[in-house]
């Protein structure tokens, strides 16, 4: 039987644990398969452990904007955007600071997440 990609992450971290980018990976397969719960747990602890692993933030953000928990949504899109300009990422800042706008209602979601 073939493992799965998630299968495979779960391994891989077995490993390396503290890998952030492994964590991140297996964050998102748990939200491809929208287990939430799971999703929430590994970005959740992306933030704690790897502050400045700046592409969690949009991820985290649109997790608890599909939770239902804009106030959290919104202070994670302005923790990301804090990281971002001090680590002079304008990009991510900028697609940080798009989502926060949206989070707010200042513009209009288009983004099919």
């Amino acid at each position: 039987m073939e493992q799965t990609r998630l299968e495979k992450l779960l391994e891989f971290i077995k490993n390396e644990p503290n890998d952030e980018f492994l964590q991140y990976a297996i964050a998102t397969e748990y939200l491809k398969l929208n287990d939430h719960a799971r999703a929430l747990e590994y970005y959740e602890t992306l933030v704690k452990d790897h502050p400045e692993y700046f592409g969690t933030y949009y991820h985290l953000g649109k997790l608890y904007e599909l939770l239902n928990r804009k106030d959290e949504a919104i202070a994670t899109y302005q923790k990301g955007m804090e990281i971002t300009l001090a680590s002079r990422n304008s990009h991510a800042y900028n697609e940080l600071q798009g989502a926060l706008r949206m989070a707010q209602g200042l513009e209009e979601d288009d983004d099919d997440y």
